[in-house]
This record gives C-alpha cells, structure tokens and sequence, in this order.
C-alpha cells in the first residue's frame, strides 16, 4: 500500500492512514463483505436463519420459497420460484461482482444430480478422490466396518469386545 498522495516522508514517520474500505486479504475482509451482502439480503425482503446464519430465505404470495445459502464465496439459490431467483440474481448483479454457474452440480464434496423423479445427493466423487488422495484405491469394500449385531454397554456397564 502506498500513502496518498500530499504525505510528505516527514509526517508519514508518526502518521496512521485509516482505511474506509476493506481490502481484500486483509483478516477482517470476509466478515465486512458479508456484513454487507447480509444488509443487502434482508433489504431484499429475506430473512436470515437463526440455525444457520449463512442461510437466508423469502416466502413469497404464492406460498413458494426461496433460499439462499453462503460458503465462502459460493452462493446456492434453490426454491420453487423460479421468477423469484432470477429477480435475486438481477439484483445480486447490481450490488456484487457473480458469475451464474447454472444449476447446481458439485458442492462441499456433494455430488447432486437432476432427474424428473427429483434431486439425488452422492458423496461417491469425494470419497474415491480421498481414496486416491490417500493410495487406498486398492481396499476391498466392506458393507458394515463393524458386526451390526454387536452389543455396546454404557462406559460404566460391561462392553463387549469386538472380534477382530
């Protein structure tokens, strides 16, 4: 960063720039542009969940609902309004810099995949990459890691031992 320009090197020994803007890398960044999309959001008419406060969500005159979840820099907008969620990504448009990916696909290691029967959810992808990851590629499935009929007592009871 450099200092403004009128900053002589003698008054910029003992001078401290205040910053009006977050900058981006700085620590504090994240939690100002969220701050700042949040504002946006509730002035958009959504309510932001108390579970979870990433998520915010609109139910609309038609009975539908629209919801909004956050990771990082990662936006998913699902509902059953669909002119609701093109309404809210024009606006997001205005206030931030997005680029629409179009439906949903791979998220947080979840794989989702569309049909006319629904939405199916898979986490097989991050599982064999973790297992090439690791050099596991190579070890036999098992349906149960444990012997489903095994009785576990409480920690003061007796536990029985497993036989492996």
């Amino acid at each position: 960063m450099e200092l403004p320009p009128g900053y002589g090197e003698k008054t910029a020994a003992n001078t401290v720039c205040k910053l009006k803007k977050a900058l981006y890398g700085l620590k504090q960044s994240p939690r100002v542009w969220f701050g700042r999309f949040a504002k946006v959001m509730i002035g958009l008419g959504f309510k932001q969940s108390q579970g979870d406060h990433t998520m915010f969500f609109k139910h609309c005159k038609s009975r539908g609902v629209t919801l909004l979840l956050v990771y990082v820099d990662d936006i998913i907008v699902t509902g059953d309004e669909e002119e609701e969620q093109q309404l809210l990504s024009q606006h997001l448009g205005k206030e931030f810099e997005i680029k629409t990916l179009g439906k949903l696909k791979y998220f947080l290691g979840i794989e989702v995949a569309h049909s006319k029967m629904g939405i199916f959810i898979s986490q097989q992808k991050y599982i064999t990459d973790l297992l090439k990851e690791t050099g596991r590629t190579a070890c036999k499935p098992a349906s149960t890691p444990i012997d489903p009929n095994l009785k576990l007592g409480n920690a003061e009871g007796n536990v029985s031992k497993a036989s492996w």
